[in-house]
């Protein structure tokens, strides 16, 4: 039987798998045996580019992925730091503050533009010794995994962390996320909201670029995305105010629109017996207080503490540690993936009760901190073993 040419075959150059690539590189003896499949940089006018141009999404990144990315010397230069959230309902009483005092934290979480993180993931990579390949378009099979060069690239593991979406568990949340860049009067630094509404829930966050400026994630039913994208500037500053309030002052668009489909996909860990599945590979969730990519590094994160020992006996049926960590990681993702796909759906009942009992639950945890803090601790940091 020929050597497989690496020890470990990533698929997915996005942040869950170089993330993955960057752990794996400081515990293996020959990182060169560590392969990432994906596009290996960024377009050569990337770092001067427009965020929306390149890609419009920004990233809440909470305080567990930020404390894991910096000690691998790739946590980009420009980010918006969130010490307290607002999560409010439209129409109905009760809020709740979280704040970083309380938890102990520098700061809740950040904001950071997804190509400023890829473009610090990748100047890390380029320092760690890891064998980086452009990638061919990848079929079903992970076996058929190949360079750009057409030529086949086989490892002894094989890690899935592309877009390709997981099989198993799928939810259509019949919601559309409209996302834009906005500019407020009246800025409140450091401060991100969370409002829910009748149709889904509406995220404002600090941006990255600017004191004056926020992310917006306004999660909507199709036909109102549709309506919301095609407004003119000002009908779209007055829906938005009308929703959302005038804590931030007069707000108007700062950029584009973009409109995503939102949907649950929750798929097995465990492809094979050496090919596992990680971050959006094997969980996308709604976008929700932010936690899929969050997620994603703690698979990561926890994949390469369970891979410590077998990257020095690489021989060695990894089976066993591959089972291992899919049930390690089960806690995690199902509390997560629970939390992120009952929290859209119940306040969107429509049902005066049910939002009465909303709007109760979010008065207790403001007045209670031992309400608050498990929730938000596990938004924090998620559930780690």
């Amino acid at each position: 039987m020929q050597t497989p040419q690496f020890d470990i075959v990533i698929s997915g150059a996005g942040p869950v798998g170089s993330a993955l690539a960057l752990l794996l590189a400081r515990v293996a003896p020959a990182p060169q045996r560590i392969a990432l499949l994906g596009r290996g940089q960024l377009p050569e006018d990337a770092a001067g580019a427009d965020d929306a141009a390149r890609d419009p999404r920004m990233l809440a990144m909470n305080h567990g992925s930020r404390a894991l990315l910096e000690p691998l010397g790739a946590w980009p230069a420009r980010s918006a730091s969130i010490t307290t959230v607002h999560v409010s309902q439209r129409g109905r009483l009760g809020r709740t503050l979280i704040t970083h005092d309380e938890l102990g934290v520098p700061r809740l979480g950040s904001v950071v533009a997804y190509p400023d993180l890829q473009q610090s993931l990748l100047q890390a990579l380029s320092r760690s010794g890891v064998s980086m390949l452009e990638a061919a378009p990848q079929d079903d099979k992970p076996a058929q995994w190949r360079s750009a060069d057409g030529g086949a690239v086989d490892g002894r593991l094989r890690v899935r962390s592309d877009g390709s979406p997981p099989t198993g568990l799928r939810r259509s949340y019949d919601q559309h996320a409209v996302l834009a860049t906005l500019r407020a009067d009246r800025p409140q630094p450091g401060w991100a909201y969370e409002r829910f509404t009748d149709q889904g829930p509406l995220a404002i966050l600090p941006h990255p670029k600017d004191k004056g400026l926020y992310s917006l994630v306004w999660c909507c039913a199709p036909d109102r995305a549709r309506q919301l994208e095609q407004l003119d500037e000002a009908g779209f500053g007055q829906a938005l105010q009308q929703t959302f309030g005038g804590r931030l002052g007069n707000l108007g668009l700062a950029g584009p629109r973009h409109v995503f489909p939102l949907a649950l996909n929750a798929g097995p860990l465990l492809l094979g017996p050496r090919t596992l599945a990680i971050g959006n590979a094997a969980q996308t969730l709604h976008p929700v207080a932010g936690q899929g990519l969050n997620l994603g590094l703690r698979d990561a994160a926890q994949l390469a503490q369970s891979l410590r020992g077998w990257l020095h006996r690489p021989t060695d049926d990894p089976s066993p540690l591959l089972r291992a960590f899919a049930r390690q990681r089960r806690p995690d993702r199902w509390i997560t993936s629970a939390v992120t796909d009952f929290l859209p759906r119940v306040f969107a009942t429509r049902m005066p009760l049910v939002e009465h009992a909303c709007g109760l639950s979010l008065l207790a945890m403001d007045a209670s901190r031992a309400l608050r803090t498990p929730l938000a601790r596990h938004l924090l940091e998620g559930l780690r073993t």
